[in-house]
């Protein structure tokens, strides 16, 4: 539902190509895998209430011994047999990628140790975390070296689906590519009523003909599209992986983007969803139009089906690819669920620790503009001009490439509303992710908002993208690309919330 632009300018959220609610719709803690059965939940939101306190999570935990979480070497199958298995890194022991759940108020504390030959660092992304947990080496944290470990310790403000990701000053690509990501899961005080709740980690790799992990740090990759894989795993399980729930239950997937490179759309085929989250924060739930979505690097949805109530398969997530990639096939077998006293399904509770609106009377203004990598050949259809500049240095904000020792780009007071207009001058679509905060995007043409809050956008070449937050979180931020031969490569920089 669209709102009207109120007397003062405000802003509950805006749009920018691929990423608004318009173009949406138009297009103690465990590690543990298994589904989750949540709790009763709230009547949907019809409108947003007046700036409340924050929302009164569950009692703080006292925090727990450090649970501890290896990165290392390991064996996946990515090729059917006789190929060879192909040598990755894993976070943990098991095959598919951690899932970290936790209760909201619960604390994070976890011990990462690298057996790996290359620097770590772990970044939460999307938890409005405190600054020296973000998990960025060489910008809030010193690398993790190999043979070394660091405890990440933090308590999220908030509940939703956040990525874990691989982040460290110019060897971020890597790690990523090798394998390692996994997901935190914080749950809401008040869950909606599911009889699943399922995790869904999409990955990309990049393989040769005998299944191995084809070389890194190609600066063809890191100038044009980046690492774009060949092979491709949901949950560390060649697709399709096959799901099933029982018929007539209410199931909740929580979709996560941990690709290199590979931004793509999803579309639900023979399942009608119900988009209640983004980028981990609740949103007036509404069903995508041609239950197709956008899915960049980064990115995470909520979503609440109910399945049929007979068996027999129930639909597929098709990856719009070519001729279409099936993701994941639903299956509905086993005792039917029971007539459910739930009702329809309604939004996820508001998440009422942030702002109602941001005032952009008296906000800080910046321009932001991409440059860097290859152009198309205009004259050769498909056809790009080969990079010839720096590869450390391929890409620039306003001019400079991000690195270790460069200074903010802004530096702004607590409590000061930001509003940053980025440019994309580059020959390709930008992902960037705001860290430590969530952001409205405003929309171009009009004053009307969305009802949302995001922490990664996605902005078309030669378009650009405004933003609008609140800096309320103190320390040195980063705003990156997600898409990590970028990153590596200077997509980056970053401001200072004192």
């Amino acid at each position: 539902m669209r709102m009207p632009a109120p007397e003062a300018p405000t802003v509950a959220t805006g749009e920018a190509d691929g990423l608004s609610r318009r173009a949406l719709i138009a297009g103690s803690a465990a590690l543990t895998l298994s589904p989750f059965a949540a709790a009763a939940q709230t009547p949907a939101r019809k409108t947003a209430p007046a700036a409340k306190p924050a929302d009164t999570p569950a009692p703080e935990a006292k925090p727990a011994e450090a649970k501890t979480l290896k990165a290392a070497p390991a064996q996946a199958r990515l090729k059917p047999e006789p190929a060879p298995e192909t040598a990755v890194w894993r976070l943990g022991t098991e095959t598919a990628p951690p899932v970290l759940r936790i209760k909201l108020g619960e604390a994070v504390r976890l011990r990462v140790e690298n057996a790996t030959d290359k620097p770590l660092a772990l970044h939460w992304h999307g938890v409005r975390n405190r600054n020296a947990m973000d998990g960025v080496g060489g910008v809030t944290q010193e690398p993790i070296a190999p043979g070394q470990d660091f405890t990440y310790e933090f308590t999220p403000p908030d509940a939703g689906t956040f990525l874990i990701r691989p982040l460290v000053v110019g060897g971020a690509s890597e790690p990523a590519g090798r394998g390692l990501g996994g997901l935190l899961v914080v749950e809401e005080t008040t869950p909606p009523p599911v009889d699943q709740d399922v995790s869904l980690l999409l990955q990309d790799w990049r393989l040769d003909e005998t299944g191995a992990l084809l070389p890194f740090g190609q600066v063809a990759f890191a100038a044009a599209a980046g690492r774009l894989g060949n092979a491709v795993t949901l949950n560390g399980t060649v697709i399709p992986l096959a799901l099933a729930g029982r018929p007539g239950s209410r199931v909740r997937l929580r979709l996560a983007n941990a690709c290199n490179a590979r931004a793509i759309r999803i579309r639900f085929d023979g399942l009608k969803v119900y988009v209640a989250a983004v980028d981990g924060q609740p949103a007036d739930t509404f069903e995508p139009l041609k239950a197709t979505l956008p899915f960049a690097p980064g990115t995470r949805y909520d979503l609440l089906l109910d399945l049929p109530k007979e068996a027999g398969p129930a639909g597929t997530i098709t990856a719009l690819v070519g001729q279409g990639l099936p993701l994941a096939t639903l299956n509905v077998a086993g005792e039917a669920v029971g007539p459910a006293a739930r009702g329809p399904i309604a939004s996820i509770p508001e998440n009422k620790r942030l702002p109602s609106e941001i005032r952009l009377q008296s906000a800080f203004r910046r321009d932001l503009l991409v440059t860097g990598g290859v152009k198309p050949d205009r004259t050769k259809p498909g056809a790009e001009t080969p990079y010839a500049g720096d590869p450390q240095k391929i890409w620039q904000i306003n001019g400079a490439s991000g690195a270790a020792g460069v200074g903010p780009l802004f530096t702004v007071k607590r409590g000061q509303v930001v509003v940053l207009t980025i440019r994309n001058d580059t020959g390709f679509p930008q992902i960037l992710h705001l860290h430590g905060h969530v952001f409205r995007l405003l929309h171009l043409l009009d004053d009307g908002w969305e009802p949302y809050w995001l922490d990664t956008v996605q902005i078309p070449e030669g378009r650009h993208a405004q933003i609008a937050f609140l800096a309320d979180n103190p320390g040195r931020w980063l705003l990156s690309s997600t898409v990590l031969e970028r990153f590596d490569t200077g997509l980056w920089t970053s401001f200072e919330v004192s």
